[in-house]
């Protein structure tokens, strides 16, 4: 389905500061509507001033009569809310560049055939409708030929409604949808919104970094010429470096919200697939001077088991190297629950399975439980081998439990530099594994990252802007560790 919701000026002057911080909207659906899930699963939210009724806000759709699609978005999910009521929940929504005229001799409906133009006009007669796959495409073509700027926003909605399935007996598939449930994973991290990294399309060079395939999410000309005339940033230029060395597969995506806080995703590959160790995340919280490390290991779909060998015990090794890089706590701030730094995330993905912002499950460890348990005769398996599996491993954390400690500071490295962050990321690539870094910059105080994590309401959130930044042409500049 291709979901019409239609409301009045007085309903979207109500909604709109809340829609642009949320990007979500839920909307009841008449009870005789079909809520097949078939279809594009696309909405557009149309403001109706037929009546020529007046905000007074300045809009030029709420100021001229006739109907005008003013956003567009997917439907998240449809919502049961009794034995028969139902609702949509669209998210994530975007303004549209300029409000779509439906009515008049310019308008979309006066381009659709007449058989299309009427099944609209039947979604346009109540509240909430939707038009088929034909009209759709009619729609559609409509758009494009006459409201070109609009594409982009519909080509990355039905990106993030599309997903891609990752097969799981392709190497480079197996390589992307770990490098996915990092950089989802670093969204959760920081608090941003993982829908900005969920429109994705399988890269053609199968060594490819997973942000080589994500379909840039649009926003205005003028956000994106004030991030390049603002240099980016000194911490970009730290590593646009590595777009330019001949032996590294480099990818940056940029998440800023309106305070100015910032994360920085670099996402590096600088081995062929086939030769691949497995994906790190690394996370870098630069106000407290702070790193995790997450090594990936899959777990068996079936058995939901890992057989431990020589690789492994040679990869703890080198993480423990990694960990030494903190230092001791000086400051009420740096103090964390135990020095691990590093952990090993055991995961596992269902055969085939499609593309979603949910994170893999699996058990988080840190590296020095993961040394007693390979002690412990709890793992040792009937030949004598070790093993780790959910029966073996009596305690561990999950995705939620382990991202709470993080983003309260309570466990990662203290007083490490984001030049040492630079370092061991180029390392671990070429060491052999994918690598995907996020690196948090604010002016944030510890009290006011904490006061914000543990504020769950959705109000009076910053407005976001995703972007992937234009290679650098300047020198790389030095970057203060302070």
């Amino acid at each position: 389905m291709t979901y019409i919701v239609t409301l009045t000026p007085s309903q979207i002057a109500k909604n709109e500061p809340d829609w642009l911080i949320t990007q979500r909207f839920t909307k009841a659906l008449p009870t005789e509507l079909d809520t097949s899930p078939e279809g594009t699963r696309l909405a557009f939210l149309v403001c109706d001033n037929r009546a020529g009724s007046s905000v007074g806000n300045g809009r030029k759709e709420f100021s001229e009569r006739g109907r005008f699609i003013i956003l567009v978005g997917s439907v998240l999910r449809i919502n049961t809310v009794g034995p028969v009521d139902r609702s949509i929940t669209i998210e994530p929504m975007r303004s549209c560049p300029e409000a779509v005229p439906l009515d008049g001799p310019e308008g979309i409906l006066a381009a659709l055939p007449s058989a299309h133009r009427a099944a609209v006009e039947q979604a346009l007669s109540g509240s909430a409708g939707y038009c088929g796959t034909e009209t759709w495409q009619a729609l559609r073509a409509a758009l494009r030929e006459n409201h070109p700027e609009l594409t982009p926003y519909i080509d990355w909605l039905l990106a993030q409604l599309n997903p891609v399935v990752f097969r799981p007996d392709d190497a480079a598939d197996r390589a992307w949808q770990e490098q996915k449930d990092a950089a989802d994973s670093l969204t959760r991290l920081t608090d941003f919104p993982h829908s900005s990294l969920a429109a994705w399309d399988r890269p053609l060079n199968r060594d490819d970094t997973y942000l080589a395939g994500l379909v840039p999410e649009p926003f205005e000309q003028s956000l994106i010429d004030h991030d390049v005339r603002a240099g980016l940033g000194n911490m970009s230029q730290l590593f646009d470096g590595w777009r330019r060395l001949s032996d590294v597969l480099c990818d940056i995506h940029v998440l800023e919200d309106s305070t100015g806080r910032r994360l920085e995703i670099v996402n590096v590959n600088a081995t062929p697939v086939e030769n691949r160790l497995g994906t790190d995340m690394i996370y870098y919280h630069h106000p407290t001077h702070s790193f995790v490390l997450v090594q990936y290991k899959r777990l068996d779909p079936r058995g939901k088991e890992y057989r431990v060998d020589k690789q492994l015990r040679g990869q703890m090794d080198r993480l423990e190297k990694v960990s030494q890089l903190s230092r001791e706590p000086a400051r009420p701030h740096e103090w964390r629950l135990a020095r691990d730094s590093c952990f090993l995330k055991f995961a596992y993905w269902r055969d085939s399975a499609t593309s979603s912002s949910d994170l893999a499950h699996g058990m988080y460890l840190p590296l020095s439980y993961a040394r007693v348990l390979l002690d412990d005769d709890c793992t040792r398996g009937e030949r004598g081998g070790r093993i780790i599996s959910y029966e073996r491993v009596g305690r561990y954390l999950v995705s939620s439990e382990f991202t709470d400690l993080v983003k309260l500071g309570m466990i990662g490295t203290v007083g490490t530099s984001v030049e040492q962050l630079r370092d061991l990321g180029l390392q671990r690539a070429r060491e052999g594994y994918s690598v995907v870094m996020g690196l948090e910059t604010s002016e944030e105080t510890p009290r006011a990252r904490t006061t914000r994590v543990r504020n769950r309401s959705s109000k009076n959130r910053p407005k976001v802007t995703s972007y992937s930044p234009p290679t650098a042409q300047e020198p790389l500049a030095d970057v203060p560790d302070s």
